[in-house]
């Protein structure tokens, strides 16, 4: 299981990545949360590392983006 500081690390990362994109493609929160059927706090909030989002509103935000989802899947131990 990952720790507390490795995960605050991966949703850093996250958030950085999804506004850096956003910035790239000249898109407002507004713009970004409109086309992707969410409220513009919610996109606020998650580039400020703030909140976590579904998966759901994650692959709507990526598809806004046209980024795709790159899944790490590591093989645990037995």
């Amino acid at each position: 299981m990952p720790s507390k500081t490795a995960i605050k690390k991966e949703r850093k990362q996250f958030a950085t990545f999804i506004k850096s994109e956003r910035l790239a493609r000249e898109l407002s929160q507004d713009a970004l949360a409109q086309r992707a059927g969410v409220d513009r706090k919610t996109v606020n909030r998650i580039e400020n590392n703030h909140f976590s989002p579904s998966l759901d509103t994650f692959l709507r935000i990526l598809d806004v983006l046209n980024s795709d989802l790159v899944v790490k899947v590591k093989k645990g131990k037995k």
